[in-house]
């Protein structure tokens, strides 16, 4: 009987001190997810393409049970999958769609622009913050990010025909260097058609007397983590990410879209995968010629990413970058621990 009763005065011992933990436990918890919800408000996650962005914030919204906001100019376009990149299957994280917002928001060959996304990211974004949802922005258009991130309330930029007359026989390399005389808040990273060049230049021109409107904005209090792999390592992922996607059926992807009324231009003013499949079923360049036309858009559309990045960091934000080589788990403790 006394060793019965010595059993059980340690078994509620126990009992005692496993609760006392959990109530410790928990609190320290809780007390890390209130500090994190006061320091931050939104989580973003940026990089150059082909780094693995997706995945690492969609670990993380779960984790969080929060939801992610894209912050990608192409992803927006609905019927544009292979060629954006938008891995839609990666949103589900143990069997749970992740939600995700400002994706498929638009039909293929509409033009959206910056002043849109920053209205559709409000309401989303307010939305959380009633509900009391933790967002995750993701994504490496570093035009969308920075326009959250700096709080600059934009307005819609009407045409300038005479601009457009006076640079329309301009090459898009000539245009390039226009485009980075301007000091005001403009996108380098998808000019890589001269219509894009030219309506960015047209915008960077209008807000050179048009002041973005600060003060109309929400405090937004962002830990922002980037994910970095070395030069070569990013180039070899992202030559084997093009060639796997073609493998998937990008081709037929445009091909569908053409055949539902898109026009050619349409498409080509979106760059990169549109605009050299677009050209090759056109009959403007054969497959080997857009295959390797295309890689090196693609390379240099990543370098141009990580110099708009570099540029943040210049101008005073703080991007906390991860190993891209280090597995997820790791990742996303690393962040976490940032956050908390």
């Amino acid at each position: 009987m006394a060793l019965v009763g010595v059993n059980a005065e340690k078994k509620i011992g126990r009992e005692i001190n496993l609760a006392t933990f959990k109530i410790i436990f928990v609190g320290k918890v809780n007390r890390y997810h209130h500090r994190a919800i006061f320091m931050y408000n939104l989580l973003t996650i940026l990089g150059a393409t082909a780094t693995g962005k997706t995945s690492l914030a969609v670990r993380l919204a779960a984790e969080l049970k929060g939801e992610i906001i894209s912050a990608d100019s192409r992803q927006i376009y609905r019927g544009m999958d292979l060629g954006t990149g938008k891995d839609l299957d990666e949103y589900v994280h143990e069997g749970t769609l992740v939600p995700y917002h400002l994706i498929d928001i638009a039909d293929a060959g509409f033009r959206f622009n910056l002043f849109m996304y920053q209205q559709e990211f409000l309401k989303v974004w307010q939305d959380c913050e009633r509900r009391g949802i933790f967002p995750v922005l993701c994504g490496g258009s570093g035009l969308y990010v920075e326009s959250i991130l700096k709080a600059y309330r934009m307005t819609p930029v009407p045409e300038n025909p005479e601009l457009r007359e006076r640079l329309a026989c301009k090459s898009l390399a000539e245009l390039s260097d226009i485009l980075s005389s301007y000091r005001s808040l403009h996108n380098t990273t998808d000019t890589d058609t001269v219509k894009r060049a030219i309506r960015a230049i047209e915008i960077a021109e209008y807000y050179t007397t048009h002041e973005p409107v600060k003060g109309e904005f929400p405090e937004i209090r962002s830990l922002i983590v980037g994910v970095l792999f070395d030069r070569e390592t990013r180039r070899q992922r992202i030559t084997e990410r093009l060639h796997a996607r073609l493998q998937a059926g990008m081709i037929d992807e445009v091909k569908g879209l053409l055949e539902r009324g898109i026009k050619p231009e349409d498409l080509i003013y979106y760059g990169l995968e549109y605009k050299y499949l677009t050209l090759y079923l056109t009959g403007e360049l054969t497959y080997d010629e857009m295959v390797e036309q295309l890689n090196i858009a693609i390379h240099q559309f990543a370098k141009r990413q990580m110099t708009w990045f570099r540029k943040m960091e210049r101008d005073g934000f703080e991007i906390k970058w991860l190993d891209g080589n280090m597995p997820l788990d790791e990742k996303v403790e690393q962040v976490k621990e940032w956050l908390y």
